[in-house]
């Protein structure tokens, strides 16, 4: 552990960090913390793209204050992208994960019982094209095979995308592939648009010369990631998902502030060069809190535009699975 230079890596006082996690207010968890039985293990899912998480597994900081709590075990899980990491939140597999804003709307409209717990920006999402592509515009993607992961961040990127240019998502040839069937896809010529997240977006531009023809750096397309666990989860053990949030709210703060060192740190835990990180963490926001009223808006707003698509099947109410901490007792 690098506890000489990494001071979010000092432990706390926990009953400290607790009580200003009240502040998170009341909500779907109804036991008081005092009487909460302890989780014999914590498993959290994580991809290899969300450098946070990769760098807390890393530093074993969360293993480090659940251990204070007399949680002796954190299982990490390993997904490619979000959807399969809520499959296995929804089966009862993981207790918390982190996923971009289309995942939870799928997972809901689904059925699956987990909740939104925290909120993070996301990472910038792009519109890339090969570098020799004639393709300059989005107006020109009508038509072509544009290439996403189903379920994903990068699917609501693409809708809003298309929008923007007066296209419908029936106006393109959708091609539902992981970030690793993309890439191959990609640089095989066999798609003529990918929309993908940092890391890959930032990958795609450094080894392959991809071109970007619309990114979330606009505002229009810009949306949030969120931190999610299973209802069960959420509301037997509150004190124990407050603590492991608060974990990654520290370490959210310090990546923002020590930028280089956290590129050779996820170089180093992902085998992802650390230019590519570099250039994904300078165009990065690093916060972490509640779900915000205007997080459910945004969210719901998704919600009712992709039923209205005809892409989730029925109506859901995204404030329906928002979690808050309850004051301890």
């Amino acid at each position: 552990m690098h506890t000489d230079h990494t001071p979010y890596l000092r432990r706390r006082d926990v009953g400290r960090a607790l009580l200003a996690l009240s502040a998170w207010a009341s909500g779907l968890g109804s036991s008081a913390w005092a009487q909460a039985p302890l989780p014999k293990e914590v498993r959290i899912g994580f991809q290899k793209g969300s450098a946070i998480l990769v760098l807390i597994k890393k530093q074993q900081a969360i293993e480090a204050r659940l251990k204070s709590l007399g949680v002796t075990n954190v299982k990490w899980v390993e997904f490619q992208f979000g959807p399969p990491l809520l499959e296995a939140l929804g089966a009862g597999a993981i207790d918390l994960g982190s996923v971009g804003d289309t995942p939870p709307i799928f997972a809901q409209a689904g059925g699956s019982n987990l909740v939104y717990a925290a909120a993070t920006p996301s990472a910038q999402h792009a519109v890339l094209v090969p570098k020799n592509s004639p393709i300059k515009t989005l107006a020109e993607l009508k038509g072509k095979k544009v290439a996403f992961g189903k379920g994903s961040s990068a699917q609501n990127v693409t809708v809003k995308a298309l929008a923007l240019v007066g296209l419908k998502f029936d106006d393109i040839v959708p091609t539902y592939l992981s970030p690793a069937d993309a890439t191959a896809a990609f640089n095989g010529g066999n798609i003529d648009a990918w929309v993908v997240w940092d890391p890959y977006h930032a990958i795609a531009e450094e080894r392959y010369g991809a071109r970007a023809i619309a990114n979330t750096a606009d505002k229009r397309l810009a949306s949030s990631s969120y931190y999610i666990a299973s209802r069960s989860f959420a509301t037997q053990h509150p004190a124990v998902l407050s603590t492991v949030l608060d974990e990654i709210r520290k370490v959210t703060v310090w990546a923002g502030n020590h930028r280089d060192e956290l590129a050779t740190l996820a170089s180093e835990a992902t085998g992802i060069d650390v230019k590519s990180w570099s250039a994904a963490f300078a165009r990065a926001e690093f916060s972490l809190g509640p779900v915000t009223d205007a997080h459910i808006a945004q969210q719901q707003q998704l919600a009712d535009t992709f039923q209205a698509l005809g892409i989730i099947p029925r109506k859901i109410n995204v404030s329906d699975i928002v979690w808050r901490a309850p004051a301890p007792q």
